[in-house]
């Protein structure tokens, strides 16, 4: 587990995704639908259909 040592900004992925997406699918829906850097420490919440689960991308 990585300790984040400031506040980091919290982006939410406002369309439900397919959680069975790998990283590198949502990365990829980040990098196309939007113009936030991944590499900017960041969080990137996604919700599955349902919006009962999220998944977290650092």
């Amino acid at each position: 587990m990585k300790r984040m040592l400031s506040d980091p900004e919290i982006y939410l992925y406002r369309e439900s995704v397919d959680f069975r997406k790998s990283i590198n699918g949502l990365a990829a829906s980040i990098e196309s639908d939007t113009d936030f850097p991944l590499g900017s420490g960041a969080l990137f919440l996604f919700t599955n259909k349902q919006r009962n689960k999220i998944k977290v991308l650092y």
